[in-house]
């Protein structure tokens, strides 16, 4: 489905974008990983190439630091000659209520879930104009519509990817450059643990007990595996997904009840 395709993935070396990384290896695609953790994502990467045989490049990068950001499109310049597909994602920022938060807990979120998407566009985009073609997906949370009482940094700043991802995709048409983002619900990772074990501490309730509840809360009574996020972002990265744009796509286990 993406042979020949050249796809950037931020923040791969674990959870939900190693997942959307093996899967668009699987699908044919060239990689470009990159996180911060260099040795985890070295392993990532040998991984992902020894189960698919795709090419699989690593960049240690932090996206909040504006260098990091280009150092990563220019690799995927220099060793495939071109992007695809951008699938931007990102760690999490801190979980907090917002008299627990510090300005300087804010600065960092925005830079973190805002400018380095603001970014990474910007760098890929003159790449994607030249072919008149292209993919963006941004990976972003279900809080886009519902937030959750212990995470105000997510609730508050992700919401303006949704306000990227309209602008773009009318302002990108003309180039065949479709922008879209999936908004994910509760995945198997290491952050849902951490967003567990914030909700055990503030109920005063086992962890345990707090997962088994935050899974019965979803209709079809569990969470996602990090690899069913990657099947829907390769096929909106894929020809077969040529008509859609500027959507925010739920992938929640019918969680959000809202249309």
């Amino acid at each position: 489905m993406l042979k020949g395709k050249t796809a950037i993935v931020t923040a791969a070396s674990r959870g939900i974008g190693k997942g959307v990384a093996r899967v668009l290896a699987r699908e044919g695609a060239n990689l470009v990983i990159a996180s911060r953790d260099l040795e985890r994502l070295s392993k990532t990467a040998s991984e992902i190439k020894s189960e698919t045989g795709a090419e699989v490049v690593p960049v240690q990068a932090d996206l909040t630091k504006r260098a990091d950001v280009s150092k990563i499109v220019e690799t995927a310049i220099r060793t495939f000659g071109g992007i695809d597909v951008l699938v931007y994602n990102t760690g999490p920022p801190k979980p907090g209520t917002f008299l627990e938060l510090t300005e300087e807990d804010w600065d960092y979120a925005v830079k973190l879930l805002l400018m380095s998407a603001v970014w990474l566009t910007k760098d890929v985009l003159p790449h994607m104009m030249k072919k008149r073609g292209g993919r963006i997906i941004y990976i972003t949370s279900l809080t886009l519509k519902r937030p959750l009482p212990n995470l105000t940094l997510s609730n508050v700043i992700r919401l303006s990817i949704a306000g990227l991802v309209k602008t773009l995709a009318y302002q990108l048409a003309p180039y065949n450059i479709l922008v879209n983002a999936v908004l994910q619900g509760y995945v198997e990772t290491e952050r849902v643990l951490e967003v567990a074990r914030d909700r055990a501490a503030r109920e005063g309730r086992p962890l345990e007990d707090v997962l088994k509840a935050m899974a019965g809360e979803i209709p079809l009574g569990r969470m996602a595996k990090p690899e069913e996020i990657g099947e829907l972002v390769a096929f909106l990265a894929s020809d077969k997904a040529g008509y859609i744009t500027g959507s925010l796509i739920n992938i929640d286990g019918g969680y959000v009840q809202c249309i």
